[in-house]
């Protein structure tokens, strides 16, 4: 009897070791073939999106994705809301909220409209009269309390001037600034590049100032892909000699000729080994982003399309 019970002690036993190992086994089978959320970045839909902004967002989430970040608007403002209005619609519209877009410093509008940054192209987007943008230099205490108020984790610099070495050097001082602050609110401060933070400007690269002068804990990144290869920068170099420092991506890819923004996966970028290195770089979120797409949902859905197929596969 004594032998029967242990047999069937142990067998019990075995036979749940046998079920939990099992279910480890295909939670870690599901969780290599579940994919990462995809994002889009709204400045994809500038010129359109203040038209129907619930609409867009229902129209973005019916293709497949999951996370947006904002930009600007011809509007003003979160197109036109407060924070909490427009993280209402978001979420109404089947979309998460992540992040938000601001200038670093105030510019100048150059005359025939804006130029997309890093963009050869003579192809100019039109820019009506807008309310005055709040910048990091002047408004970020107002700008952080109003993406809390949103619920946002992430604020992003999207540009600053940096053509003088005097430029660079005020950069620093107002990203170390407002990332501090950003901090103490729970807040993530990112910059976002284009292309000419890898030139050379007083004999410095400001991008490499950026890095190395502000406080890892003060200062992230949002690495925009498509901008750094036409650069000639080498994202996965960037994330193994500055692991955990990007949290955010942009997903953009460049056309052949390196003019202008295209789908993802139709151009040159390379993003096989990029994806590869995603926990070096400490990414958390990546948001497609086609500056200037002339027609916003279908480049989207194609770019989405092969994201997901092709190059997370």
């Amino acid at each position: 009897m004594h032998n029967r019970r242990s047999f069937l002690k142990h067998s019990g036993a075995f036979a749940f070791g046998s079920m939990l190992l099992a279910n480890k086994a295909g939670a870690a089978f599901f969780d290599k073939k579940k994919q990462h959320a995809v994002g889009v970045q709204l400045f994809t839909f500038f010129q359109t999106i203040d038209k129907d902004v619930p609409g867009t967002l229902k129209a973005i989430a019916a293709i497949g994705y999951k996370e947006v970040e904002s930009a600007f608007s011809m509007k003003g403002g979160y197109y036109g809301m407060t924070p909490q209005e427009f993280a209402a619609v978001a979420k109404d519209s089947g979309v998460a909220w992540i992040s938000h877009h601001t200038i670093g410093a105030p510019f100048k509008m150059p005359p025939g409209g804006f130029k997309m940054p890093g963009a050869d192209t003579t192809r100019r987007m039109a820019m009506p009269k807008m309310p005055p943008m709040k910048n990091l230099k002047d408004n970020y205490q107002e700008i952080i309390d109003e993406v809390a108020a949103g619920g946002l984790k992430y604020l992003v610099c999207a540009s600053i001037p940096l053509g003088t070495g005097d430029e660079v050097k005020q950069a620093v001082v107002i990203l170390s600034t407002a990332g501090e602050a950003a901090k103490k609110s729970g807040i993530t401060l990112c910059y976002h590049n284009h292309i000419q933070e890898f030139a050379t400007v007083d004999g410095v690269v400001p991008y490499d100032v950026l890095l190395t002068q502000t406080s890892p804990d003060n200062l992230k990144f949002e690495l925009d892909l498509g901008w750094a290869t036409k650069a000639g920068a080498d994202p996965v170099a960037l994330f193994k000699k500055n692991p955990g420092r990007f949290p955010l991506w942009h997903v953009k890819d460049i056309s052949a000729d390196k003019k202008e923004p295209v789908e993802v996966g139709t151009g040159i970028v390379d993003f096989k080994p990029i994806f590869a290195a995603a926990k070096t770089a400490g990414m958390q979120h990546f948001f497609v982003e086609q500056d200037g797409a002339p027609k916003p949902i279908e480049n989207i859905t194609t770019s989405y399309n092969n994201i997901v197929n092709k190059i997370l596969a």
